[in-house]
């Protein structure tokens, strides 16, 4: 089974530092790491349950107090990794829901929710440049799936606090919907 980690960070050296812990720690593959704004930094990685479990654990102890948010996601839904790297295809099914989060971290642990709950697609999850270190999700399919999918990302929240807003668009305009990808 594969799972994917991410840590979220407000240092861009313990955040590098951190992700260099998470590498060597176990067998991991790194989807990605990069500064974000405002001065975060992210590292995500895949790989075995365990391994990504024990990985993220090391790099969270290593960043330290400059540690938001970090995540593991055993059995993650495989149209995550698309949204991640917008490779998705601009195919809009009738309605969008966007979900903001304000952690980037949250953001892809509310779209794998998402995702899963309902029959969507995820056109992207942007994480956080430009964005004054917020996030958000972008996701299409028939009204009421994309609803469950966004009360699903709800849920997943749960009472942290870091998810921003919500919404659903039963449809969108051709013009808006370009600003979105």
């Amino acid at each position: 089974m594969e799972a994917f980690g991410m840590i979220e960070t407000n240092s861009i050296a313990r955040g590098i530092e951190a992700g260099d812990s998470i590498i060597k720690t176990a067998d991991v593959q790194l989807v990605a790491a990069y500064a974000a704004c405002p001065g975060k930094y992210i590292v995500m990685v895949r790989g075995a349950v365990s391994a990504v479990k024990s990985s993220i654990q090391v790099g969270a102890i290593s960043a330290g107090k400059s540690l938001i948010n970090d995540i593991v996601i055993a059995n993650i839904h495989e149209q995550v990794f698309g949204a991640l790297s917008c490779s998705t295809e601009l195919n809009p099914k009738g309605a969008v829901g966007i979900i903001e989060t304000y952690s980037l971290a949250t953001a892809v642990l509310v779209s794998d929710a998402a995702v899963k709950a309902a029959n969507v697609d995820l056109l992207e999850i942007r994480l956080g440049r430009g964005l004054g270190g917020k996030a958000f999700t972008v996701l299409t399919g028939d009204v009421s799936s994309v609803k469950a999918a966004v009360e699903a990302a709800i849920a997943a929240n749960g009472i942290d606090g870091l998810l921003a807003h919500t919404a659903v668009i039963p449809r969108i305009s051709k013009e808006m919907l370009r600003t979105l990808l």
